[in-house]
């Protein structure tokens, strides 16, 4: 008998919803990781005396890491199955979080932060794997429901609880805040996840690590760029722009070539490039690649935006994220039954376009205003975000072949985590421009009109981005379902 089989004889029917409540719980603590920080920039700026190009790597540099190692899910799952594989990702994650707190160098927490985002990476495509490889497909959207809210939860919380440790504590206990949940989730992981893949057999394929190192140079390079193009040498700047483009083309010619090579049939590609043949998952991505920029993005941009711009304090900000937070989980878990019966296009189109309506009610807010609006247009956006996430998982996931699932939930998280990437140092970029051009620093204590335009600015371009992404997620109305072999 199977390690899964026994499991499976050994807690029934049940079985496959404490499997995914225990990868769940880790994807929690890899999320929260990613959210807490951003409430806790401002302190650390002051203590490491970093301009906003140089603290916004404390976001970008966890989602690059995360973003590059997302790519060996598939095979690090085949080669070392399920249960090894999540454990020691949990154990990074953590010892991520200790050596973070203890840090007193900016190079060694943003290390400590690498490090967590490569664990952060590996972990995120597993639940999609699991509800589709475990769960039936009238199940699948309740599943996605269920897991959406949890982790959501875990983001809004984020901030929040973020913002009171921060208060409290100093800025070294948010990296400690994930600590008991990876303790908790190494030990459902024991009792629960079997050792093995499910749907997966054991390999004789070699990792790629030549697309690896192609995809982490293109990547590493492009976003560089971003910071270059206004912070640093417009040279430079080019000279990683060209780089980026020439690794990345690289990249997809290489995994091109050892996908019909037959020289290479012992090499697992990192990224199948016949899946983007099913223009259903082609535009899925697109939609995932805009709705990463757009949900980092403004997961940085916000804290920043309430502390620096509005006068709040940490644990203000932090308060004011929860109420939304809990109203996007709960959207999602309602959204995830619906998709059971319901098509997914036109929640996605509408959660874009509750977003880019949130976005533009920025330059409603002024220095004098009531809380409770800001705390209205926060609550739409969220709920525009609870509408897009199930609803955009199903129109990617439900068209690929089985046997594709795991190489084609990497790839979608991967595009959702690079945009995500990019949505970070675009606003970090964008709003440090802004704020010159406005004659401002966010240096100086007191916020000013000023200062506000230029956060207003930042979330318009935000706001044209969700737009853009409204556009392509009607267009999944267009195409038709298909199954690729």
């Amino acid at each position: 008998m199977t390690d899964l089989a026994a499991l499976q004889l050994r807690h029934g029917s049940r079985y496959r919803w404490l499997l995914l409540a225990s990868v769940m719980l880790g994807t929690m603590a890899s999320i929260m990781s990613s959210t807490i920080i951003n409430v806790a920039i401002p302190d650390m700026s002051l203590q490491f005396n970093l301009g906003q190009e140089r603290a916004q790597w404390v976001g970008s540099g966890f989602m690059l890491a995360m973003t590059v190692s997302m790519l060996t899910t598939p095979w690090l799952l085949a080669r070392f199955g399920y249960r090894r594989t999540y454990t020691l990702t949990l154990w990074l994650l953590l010892l991520g979080g200790l050596a973070g707190g203890a840090s007193d160098e900016f190079y060694a927490v943003l290390a400590a932060r690498v490090a967590q985002g490569l664990a952060a990476g590996v972990m995120q495509p597993i639940p999609a794997i699991i509800i589709l490889h475990g769960f039936a497909s009238q199940e699948q959207g309740r599943a996605t429901g269920l897991f959406g809210m949890g982790v959501v939860l875990a983001s809004a919380m984020g901030p929040t609880v973020g913002g009171v440790l921060v208060h409290a504590f100093g800025w070294r206990s948010v990296f400690f805040m994930v600590v008991p949940f990876c303790l908790a989730a190494l030990w459902m992981a024991r009792r629960f996840v079997p050792a093995r893949t499910l749907g997966a057999v054991d390999p004789v394929s070699r990792l790629d690590w030549r697309g690896l190192l192609l995809g982490s140079v293109g990547v590493i390079c492009l976003l560089n760029a971003l910071v270059q193009w206004r912070t640093g040498s417009a040279l430079v700047a080019g000279v990683l722009i060209t780089t980026a483009a020439l690794a990345l083309t690289g990249f997809v010619g290489w995994q091109q070539h050892i996908g019909r090579s037959q020289a290479h049939a012992d090499v697992e590609p990192l990224m199948r490039m016949s899946l983007f043949h099913n223009h259903r998952f082609t535009l899925g991505c697109i939609v995932a690649f805009l709705y990463g920029v757009v949900l980092f993005g403004s997961t940085y941009l916000l804290p920043v935006y309430m502390q620096l711009g509005l006068g709040m304090s940490a644990a203000q900000a932090g308060w004011m994220l929860l109420p939304a937070g809990v109203a996007l989980a709960l959207t999602i878990a309602m959204v995830g039954r619906l998709l059971d019966r319901k098509p997914h296009y036109p929640l996605a189109t509408l959660g874009f376009a509750l977003l880019t309506v949130s976005m533009a009610l920025t330059f409603s807010v002024g220095l004098d205003s009531l809380w409770t609006a800001l705390a209205a247009w926060v609550l739409l956006g969220r709920i525009g975000l609870g509408l897009i996430l199930p609803a955009m998982h199903f129109g990617t996931m439900r068209s690929v072949a089985p046997d594709l699932v795991a190489q084609a939930a990497s790839v979608s998280n991967f595009m959702r985590v690079l945009g995500g990437a990019m949505g970070v140092s675009l606003c970090g970029i964008a709003l440090e421009w802004r704020i010159a051009a406005h004659g401002d620093s966010l240096k100086l204590a007191a916020s000013s009109v000023q200062r506000l335009s230029a956060f207003n600015e930042a979330f318009a371009l935000l706001a044209s981005v969700c737009f853009l992404a409204a556009l392509a997620s009607w267009r999944l109305r267009a195409t038709r379902p298909q199954n690729m072999s």
